[in-house]
């Protein structure tokens, strides 16, 4: 699941305003029963009725990941039966969604793996983001943003003298004091 581009419709956090634009909510001009999403195994009719409601659903992708990241495992959500969803799951903290990242850049709420944010924080020290900024994107204290510049400092440092070092290194393999001067 890694470098999804599902949607770029995202739930802010703690909204579920979303729900109102459902496909599946029931109201009298759309009589829909809740217990359709949840058919067992055998099911076929009831399962395909269900994702055939899902596919003409507006905020199928903002219910597939409310159910991702909600850990929701029952029933059929963003179209998807419990099984296909398994996968999902299993990968979220895998996932790296570039237009998630931008959007948290951007300065909208947006539910994060870690890896998402850890990419939010090397795209802003890159951009030079001030901490203070960093701070407000990801919720957290200026001292923890400022904290979280150094330690990506001091990865861009590592792997700089990383890549310098290692073709120096003489003989064995190992490097002896010489390298570590041509590398700094």
């Amino acid at each position: 699941m890694t470098n999804t581009s599902m949607t770029h419709a995202f739930r802010i956090l703690g909204d579920h305003t979303w729900q109102n634009r459902a496909a599946c909510l029931p109201t009298e001009d759309n009589p829909v029963d809740p217990e359709l999403f949840f058919p067992g195994p055998d099911e076929v009719d009831r399962i395909a009725a269900a994702k055939a409601l899902c596919a003409r659903c507006s905020v199928k992708e903002i219910c597939l990941d409310a159910a991702l990241e909600n850990g929701d495992r029952v029933g059929i959500r963003g179209g998807m039966t419990e099984e296909e969803r398994e996968p999902l799951h299993r990968d979220l903290p895998n996932r790296l969604d570039h237009a998630r990242v931008d959007a948290v850049l951007a300065g909208r709420d947006v539910h994060l793996t870690d890896l998402e944010r850890r990419a939010v924080i090397h795209a802003a020290y890159q951009a030079e983001i001030p901490a203070e900024r960093l701070a407000w994107l990801l919720k957290i204290t200026e001292e923890h943003a400022e904290k979280l510049y150094r330690r990506v400092r001091r990865e861009i440092r590592n792997r700089s003298v990383g890549r310098s070092a290692a073709p120096s290194c003489r003989g064995g393999g190992h490097p002896d004091r010489g390298d570590f001067r041509e590398a700094a």
